[in-house]
């Protein structure tokens, strides 16, 4: 039996953090960093059946068609990824009267719609990059026995060509990836553990490392590293953990290696959302 301080239910039987109860989730799950994008998704939805929210996580559930969805707002970081995807799963995985894991265990599928900067001059503003895989350097797959689901030999390349100590790197789901890749350019994500000195910008600290500049000549399999963002590899390295699919496609709305920055980007977040919906 899962103790109370591990499992935290509230009074009306949701899980702590998200409020959810058993039931209230679609398999196929859409996920963002912003609260408002939520309702940019939901508003082409048919009818909706669920929408809660608490602190940054703002849920809502309804129908595409024939099609059960549900867009979950995580906040930014993977601190907030471990929270919702430990929850999630418990949603379905957990009985929450007996506090025990279910016998038959159900596969839930991530995509995660956001939005990231290119660090690749190949990758220009406006465009979209579906992560083939993720090197994490936020250190959350370091407190899970993880070393099954990661992919060591990026690991290994990242490490010897960059100098870059103390990452982890997953690979997406392949069944997801057949069905998004004509979205975008597949590449390598970084997931960093910050905006500002984790992403090698300088406003009035100096960073440690140039991500930038450690990175270009970076390729592993043929495949470079095009972006960096703050939830991917944590995505993928839970949801490869408990069992799960998850994808990450991203709207480039910045180029670090030119410096700009997109003149459009709610036009590019719902490009995205479009052929996002529309693939599903």
């Amino acid at each position: 039996m899962i103790k109370e301080s591990e499992l935290i239910l509230n009074s009306d039987g949701s899980i702590y953090h998200l409020q959810l109860k058993p039931g209230e989730v679609a398999k196929t799950i859409i996920t963002v960093g912003d609260p408002d994008r939520v309702d940019n998704i939901t508003s082409h939805f048919d009818s909706i059946s669920v929408n809660k929210r608490n602190r940054e996580f703002k849920t809502v559930t309804g129908l595409l068609g024939n099609k059960r969805l549900t867009v979950i707002a995580t906040g930014i970081g993977t601190d907030n990824i471990d929270i919702v995807f430990n929850e999630l799963d418990a949603l379905f995985n957990i009985d929450f009267n007996t506090r025990t894991i279910k016998d038959n265990l159900i596969s839930l599928d991530f995509i995660r719609i956001g939005t990231s900067g290119s660090i690749n001059p190949k990758i220009p503003v406006n465009s979209i990059v579906v992560s083939q895989s993720a090197v994490g350097l936020d250190g959350l797959l370091n407190f899970y026995d993880a070393e099954k689901m990661r992919c060591l030999e990026l690991e290994s390349a990242f490490k010897d060509q960059t100098d870059i100590p103390n990452s982890y790197a997953v690979q997406c789901s392949a069944k997801l990836l057949s069905k998004f890749e004509s979205i975008g350019t597949k590449g390598i994500t970084i997931t960093a553990d910050g905006f500002y000195g984790p992403q090698s910008r300088n406003l009035r600290l100096d960073y440690k490392y140039n991500l930038v500049e450690m990175t270009k000549d970076f390729s592993f399999e043929g495949t470079e590293i095009t972006n960096l963002e703050m939830e991917t590899a944590g995505i993928y390295g839970l949801a490869k953990m408990l069992g799960h699919n998850a994808i990450s496609l991203n709207a480039i709305l910045a180029s670090r290696c030119n410096g700009e920055f997109s003149n459009k980007p709610s036009e590019v977040i719902n490009h995205l959302i479009m052929k996002t919906l529309e693939l599903i």
